[in-house]
């Protein structure tokens, strides 16, 4: 019987979303990235995503192809049940494409994302310094 009430209460956890973060632009720059961590206490699935910031948000996964790097759009994120999806630089991660204006260290970025379950959660993307990392601070 425990078992079942701890399976009954994970499917009926929304969805969380940690941390959503993207970089500031420079001038002119037509793309940015998005990061976050997703939840979800049910099975679900990141089928789409939206911005007033940009013309569209496609969901790109970056793979090593020998010594390449490799960014390919993918048609969805699976967010397993009771468990989370990491969208980080390097990895699977939101991709803001003709953006309508920079964007600004400091600045939030509104962004809607579309669950197969869970239908649409609204968030918002911090954006930190040019050279910011997973954890805020600067690449080398």
């Amino acid at each position: 019987m425990t078992s079942l009430l701890v399976a009954l209460l994970l499917a009926a956890t929304p969805v969380k979303i940690e941390d959503p973060w993207t970089r500031a632009t420079p001038p002119g720059a037509k793309v940015a990235a998005g990061y976050m961590k997703i939840t979800s206490g049910a099975a679900d699935r990141l089928i789409g995503a939206a911005s007033p910031a940009a013309a569209r948000v496609e969901l790109h996964v970056t793979t090593k192809q020998g010594d390449v790097m490799r960014m390919r759009e993918v048609k969805a994120y699976d967010i397993p049940a009771g468990g989370s999806f990491a969208l980080e630089p390097g990895g699977a991660h939101l991709m803001l494409v003709d953006l309508k204006a920079p964007l600004k260290e400091g600045a939030r970025v509104p962004m809607t994302l579309r669950f197969e379950r869970a239908g649409e959660v609204k968030t918002e993307l911090a954006v930190r310094a040019l050279g910011s990392t997973a954890h805020g601070h600067k690449g080398h």
